[in-house]
């Protein structure tokens, strides 16, 4: 066999003086023996390519390994490239159509707040938009309890894509149908049971495309007193406006007003009026009037009903807030404007309204005018929940100049407010978990604790620590350390009597016991600011 040639070296000798033969090249080298520089880019100072980048790597290329104009040449192989770097940080969202959606709801937002007394035509489109419904499908809970159908929601999720394409079909050709909505009670704090209503899941994903398309229309229109079911607003911001309005403001007087049976007595006539206020889109009343029509079942028995929106659907909240908007809410503040010659303010959570006052004729004239303007859309005041109470930071002195003792407490949104002194003696609102709240919740426990008796201690103590976290993430607010101590301790209590009485002769003993609780359940810390710094933020 014919022996191959062998190939030149990678580097020789200098042909002559100053320059260098490097494979094929040859290479003029500077006065100094170095190697000559290339012309400088521009960018950071001293960078070769490119402002930002590394420089090209020095390694020279590996040569082929035949002689220039032989046949079949073999391709050079590269050397070493430059380095990437890291990739830059993406601000899009995760998928185009996420992107789309929020464009659209954006749009429709500033609309409305741009045009406020114009009526939007068009809007169902958005609804059975495909990717909204399945968006309002994977925000539903995965663990939700199912409807009257049975279909949970894995099951509707094998085949999520043509489930979506059915639904979002019969929604564009009118041919969706309400089913009616399984009725099951909750215990509440005072021992009565609150009725709640579970939708079918398409009912569910259908409600919450339209609460989102329709609250982007009504969220311009709400007034700044509204708390309840708001993007951006919660439940902390309402108890928030409450505390630093009567401590900041000229408060002598709070009416405590509860509307009975708020969301059972919604006259759909008049929800039905003020829809149209704003949406003048034929194909959302239709439906609005499939969902309050559906009916209820309860233990297979189906009937319709004439008034009143379920609890427990996703609509339900905000035509509850439409309903209160018009009913309530801009007859408010009308008359704050016209007949108050003191202070006033008006907070309302839902149907949890208080209202402060300065002067008390005042305060009963607004409570005789919201009975008459309540009644007038089918409403009516609980008469015995519904209390006007001296509060403010001269209602100690004066009742105890009358001998009347403490001033009064009031509820509100699962707190008891108090009033109160600071130690250097200024008036400031105590807030307190309700006993009422505690109790229903430390009960539930105990039930609990009772089912998992006999598991074993490290997973019943996983699972109390959520609990008690839970309980902690809304109750912490300053000033309420001794009721959450209490509540603490009272748990312990129970996981302690739970597992003696898991055997007759138990070995559980508190020098035993403690470092259980002192690692499963937390001990309790405040977690809220003060209500003056967190309402100067987000107001």
């Amino acid at each position: 066999m014919a022996r191959r040639p062998a190939a030149p070296a990678r580097s020789e000798a200098p042909s002559m003086p100053g320059r260098l033969l490097h494979g094929n090249r040859e290479i003029p080298l500077l006065a100094s023996g170095r190697w000559p520089r290339g012309p400088r880019q521009p960018g950071r100072p001293g960078a070769m390519n490119g402002g930002g980048k590394s420089d090209r790597p020095v390694v020279p290329k590996k040569p082929s390994n035949k002689r220039p104009g032989e046949p079949g040449r073999a391709e050079g192989a590269e050397g070493r490239g430059l380095a990437k770097g890291n990739p830059g940080r993406s601000h899009s969202h995760r998928t185009q159509s996420r992107a789309r959606l929020h464009r659209a709801t954006a749009r429709i937002r500033q609309t409305a707040r741009e045009r406020k007394g114009d009526r939007f035509t068009a809007l169902w489109h958005h609804v059975h938009d495909v990717d909204r419904l399945r968006e309002a499908y994977l925000a539903i809970q995965r663990e939700s309890a199912p409807g009257v159908d049975g279909t949970t929601w894995g099951q509707y999720g094998e085949g999520l894509e043509a489930n979506l394409r059915d639904l979002s079909e019969r929604l564009r050709r009118g041919a969706y149908r309400a089913k009616p909505v399984r009725r099951v009670y909750i215990p509440k704090p005072d021992g009565r049971q609150r009725p709640i209503g579970v939708p079918v899941l398409e009912d569910k994903i259908v409600q919450r495309a339209a609460a989102e398309v329709m609250g982007a229309v009504y969220e311009a229109d709400f007034l700044g007193f509204s708390y309840g079911f708001r993007p951006g607003r919660s439940q902390h911001n309402a108890l928030d406006a409450v505390t630093v309005g009567i401590e900041r403001r000229k408060v002598s007087w709070v009416l405590d007003v509860d509307i009975r049976g708020f969301f059972d007595t919604i006259d759909h006539g008049w929800l039905l009026q003020f829809l149209e206020h704003r949406i003048a889109d034929r194909r959302v009343h239709r439906h609005v009037r499939k969902w309050l029509a559906a009916g209820v079942s309860e233990d297979g028995v189906q009937r319709s009903v004439e008034r009143g929106t379920p609890q427990g659907g996703s609509i339900s909240p905000l035509l509850a807030n439409v309903y209160l908007h018009y009913a309530l809410d801009l007859w408010a503040h009308r008359w704050r404007q016209r007949h108050a010659r003191g202070d006033v303010i008006i907070v309302r959570y839902a149907d949890d309204v208080t209202v402060g006052f300065q002067y008390r004729d005042e305060a009963e004239r607004f409570q005789r005018d919201l009975a008459e303007r309540l009644r007038r859309f089918g409403l009516e005041l609980h008469p015995e929940k519904t209390r006007l109470i001296e509060f403010g930071r001269f209602a100690d002195e004066h009742r105890k100049e009358r001998g009347d003792g403490k001033p009064e407490t009031f509820d509100f949104l699962g707190f008891t407010h108090i009033c109160a002194r600071t130690r250097a003696g200024r008036f400031r609102v105590l807030r307190q978990t309700m006993r009422k709240r505690m109790g229903a919740r430390l009960a539930a426990l105990s039930e609990s604790l009772w089912r998992r008796m006999h598991q074993p201690v490290d997973r019943v103590g996983s699972w109390l620590k959520q609990a008690v976290q839970g309980y902690y993430q809304y109750h912490a607010v300053p000033g309420n350390s001794r009721a959450l101590r209490s509540f603490r301790h009272a748990v312990v209590r129970l996981w302690m009597r739970t597992l003696r009485r898991r055997s007759q002769y138990h070995r559980m003993t508190w020098p035993r016991f403690g470092p259980i609780a002192n690692r499963w359940i937390p001990q309790p810390r405040i977690l809220h600011p003060y209500p003056s710094e967190r309402l100067c933020v987000t107001t």
